[in-house]
């Protein structure tokens, strides 16, 4: 007898019962489908049930061949849904790490009933809270502060000098991540009497075992969480001259007079505008064709403009030849605009990117697959190629953002307890680079949509089209959507704005909901906010908005 699957599947594009009916037609003309219902089309949602031969695949593509879009939500064995393993182990899921996937994980598995087990061989929190987004951003926001209390022209903008107070600036931020690592970890792992944190170092032994400390456990089902770390390129010379990656610059207990920043990306962006704001001198390499390569040119050229305004060097194309530390300085041999250079400061920071940390787990005993880069291989529902073993966070590779891992905890953890089926889906994921102005982005770029197939058009609106931009005396920046031409849906929005970050999400929902242009436009967006730009943004595929009053769509 075949093994049955329930398979869920959210639908976009459905505007009428019709629609639903289209939708069941298609389902059930895939090969295995026993069952296909759209309980409502308002729903956004259908439900299959098949026999194994179904593939999830061939489901999404049945859907999307009627006319709709479909993401799959979920694909699971029809038994076996909301049950705990009755296990008669010490713990029904062991999870090697303690940052923010093994945290997730740990309160779904709590929530579930589970027993649960953290083994942590540092210090409890990952990455975000101890060395990544919470100090980074502290410290941003101080560098900010200091910078724009000099000054009240916005367009005006020079270096600030350097405060008297950069270790008691640094004093804070080890006092605020202290604080959160004990309220939001810590402390949330003693009121789950289910889930204990064992202090040491983890290795698979294969099948369902891992060692800690000379320890043994057997556990029903074990998750791998253990995160990232910074990487640095084979430089000649690097690893003897030494350098700061991102933790090392973010507790520096005195500034330097100048820095050289390796790396483009948004950590090295964030840190040179940072560092440049408390009076360094700095200078940014980046060996790709541009920085900020994931973002739209437009956004790209213009932040590189805003940075160099306020004295920061940026080179993109550059080679670097060589590194050494000599006379007290840091000496870069580069090849930049075609000419040899010696780039020399008093620190160098490289910015290059992150890899997992996965060496020394005895994944090759256990079973488990890694890619290229050492990222742990897992499938649509985060198990790996042991079964009994799942994966969730950076330690999986790209996107390694802390909303993700938390997401892919949660996600794997009810999967290995319940079999819950649930599909890994980051369609709809919106990012956000912190500079000022800060950059965000979700969907497609103008490139990506085009290259995947789509007709496509464009609007561009810079700021100074926006009410609330002018009011703050502050118009760096830009809105760009990119839209389906025929549907006009929306598929890609890109800000740059003091306030990026929280505009966005706006888009990301029209985005993850099959909004269109039209739906945005006839929206209320409240009048003196930057949101409304979203607005002004897309009334300016069809009109031009300089012709408008205030609040006239």
């Amino acid at each position: 007898m075949r093994n049955r699957k329930h398979s869920t599947l959210r639908i976009e594009g459905m505007t009428c019962d019709g629609c639903g009916r289209h939708v069941i037609a298609a389902l059930k003309a895939v090969q295995g489908v026993e069952e296909a219902q759209v309980g409502n089309w308002r729903s956004g949602r259908a439900t299959v049930i098949s026999d194994e031969s179904a593939e999830s695949r061939a489901l999404v593509g049945a859907v999307e061949k009627a006319g709709y879009r479909a993401v799959l939500e979920e694909h699971r064995p029809l038994e076996g849904q909301s049950r705990v393993p009755s296990s008669k182990e010490e713990f029904d899921l062991m999870i090697v790490g303690g940052g923010s996937a093994a945290f997730a994980a740990a309160i779904k598995g709590a929530e579930l009933g589970a027993k649960i087990a953290i083994v942590e061989k540092g210090t409890i929190g990952g990455t975000c809270v101890n060395i990544g987004c919470v100090p980074s951003k502290t410290l941003i926001q101080a560098a900010e502060i200091c910078y724009h209390s000099s000054y009240s022209d916005f367009e005006g903008l020079t270096a600030c000098p350097p405060p008297s107070d950069w270790q008691r600036v640094v004093r804070q931020k080890d006092e605020l991540v202290a604080a959160l690592r004990e309220e939001k970890y810590v402390h949330v792992a003693e009121s789950y009497p289910n889930i204990k944190i064992i202090k040491g170092r983890a290795k698979l032994l294969g099948g369902r075992q891992l060692v800690v400390d000379g320890r043994t456990y057997t556990s029903e089902k074990i998750l791998l969480a253990t995160g990232s770390q910074p990487w640095a390129p084979d430089i000649p010379g690097l690893k003897e001259a030494g350098f700061l990656d991102s933790t090392d610059a973010l507790s520096l207990t005195a500034l330097p007079q100048s820095m050289l920043v390796i790396g483009g990306g948004s950590i090295g962006l964030e840190l040179a505008q940072l560092f440049s704001r408390f009076g360094v001198r700095v200078m940014v390499m980046e060996s790709g064709p541009r920085v900020a390569m994931t973002e739209e040119p437009e956004i790209g050229d213009a932040l590189v403009r805003y940075l160099e305004s306020e004295k920061i060097r940026i080179c993109a194309d550059v080679k670097i030849e060589s590194v050494e530390y000599k006379n007290g300085d840091y000496r870069v041999h580069a090849v930049i605009d075609g000419h040899d250079e010696e780039c020399v400061a008093e620190q160098l920071l490289v910015a290059t990117g992150r890899r997992p940390v996965t060496a020394g787990l005895g994944l090759e005993p256990a079973g488990v697959k890694v890619g290229v880069k050492g990222e742990i291989q897992v499938d649509e529902h985060l198990q790996t190629s042991n079964s009994d073993i799942y994966a969730a966070g950076d330690c999986i590779g790209d996107p390694m953002y802390v909303y993700v891992a938390a997401y892919g905890g949660g996600l794997a953890a009810e999967n290995a307890l319940n079999g819950a089926g649930k599909v890994y889906d980051l369609f709809a994921l919106p990012h956000v680079t912190f500079t000022d102005p800060q950059v965000s982005s979700v969907g497609l770029t103008e490139k990506r949509a085009k290259d995947s197939g789509f007709k496509v058009k464009t609007s561009t609106l810079p700021l100074k089209h926006v009410p609330r931009a002018l009011a703050s005396r502050n118009i760096k920046g830009l809105i760009k959507l990119v839209a389906e031409e025929d549907t006009q849906r929306i598929l890609g929005a890109h800000a740059m704005a003091a306030s990026a970050g929280e505009i966005i999400q706006e888009m990301t929902l029209a985005i993850r909901f099959g909004l269109t242009v039209k739906d945005v436009v006839e929206t209320f967006h409240p009048y003196l906010t930057m949101v409304e730009g979203i607005k002004l943004a897309a009334l300016t595929f069809s009109r031009d908005v300089a012709k408008l009053s205030c609040c006239a769509g």
